[in-house]
């Protein structure tokens, strides 16, 4: 998966600016408002690359990058 394909899940399922989606972003709170946001961001990600995230496991990445290797280690 490329981040810009990241990106576009991101721009399509949170609430956030463009300009806010960068690599070095934190998931929370640069993306993601609360913790309502992750769970909603992780349910799109499977559903588009059909990788589960648990919720849990959201919660430990800091920046996109970190979602981002996660996804791509998982065969996203």
């Amino acid at each position: 998966m490329t981040f810009e394909s990241l990106k576009e899940i991101i721009l399509a399922t949170v609430n956030c600016g463009e300009e806010k989606v960068a690599p070095d972003a934190k998931l929370v709170p640069d993306v993601c408002a609360d913790s309502l946001d992750t769970v909603e961001l992780a349910m799109a990600l499977e559903d588009k690359t059909g990788v589960n995230v648990p919720d849990d496991l959201m919660a430990t990445f800091r920046t996109l990058n970190d979602l981002l290797a996660y996804l791509n280690e998982q065969g996203a």
